[in-house]
């Protein structure tokens, strides 16, 4: 797995990182999305259009998002009972309400 949200993506549902995925890697699980390691091509993509910045690479993972790369492939495990999120217009946060968002973890 090379790519794969982090925490800071816990009741985001911005979708524009899944607009961009070429493969509907993505499934969405009740509070977040994840990344189908089997299915993404590594593209990197989704990275630079998550408004968060809740998309990582596996080997640049800040510390203290390392466990979020097993819940990843964890929920992934239960694959068949997950839907491929749709795209939704929403507005961007703002760069204060991403620091804000970055602070908690």
């Amino acid at each position: 797995m090379t790519f794969f949200f982090a925490e800071a993506c816990i009741k985001c549902k911005y979708t524009d990182c899944v607009d961009v995925c070429p493969v509907d890697c993505f499934r969405e699980v009740e509070n977040f999305l994840v990344i189908n390691p089997d299915e993404c091509i590594d593209c990197g993509a989704c990275e630079p259009e998550c408004p968060w910045q809740a998309i990582f690479e596996e080997a640049a993972t800040p510390a203290v998002f390392v466990d979020d790369v097993k819940l990843n492939a964890a929920m992934v495990d239960n694959r068949d009972s997950f839907e491929v999120s749709p795209h939704e217009e929403k507005g961007k946060p703002s760069a204060e309400e991403i620091e804000a968002n970055k602070k908690k973890w």
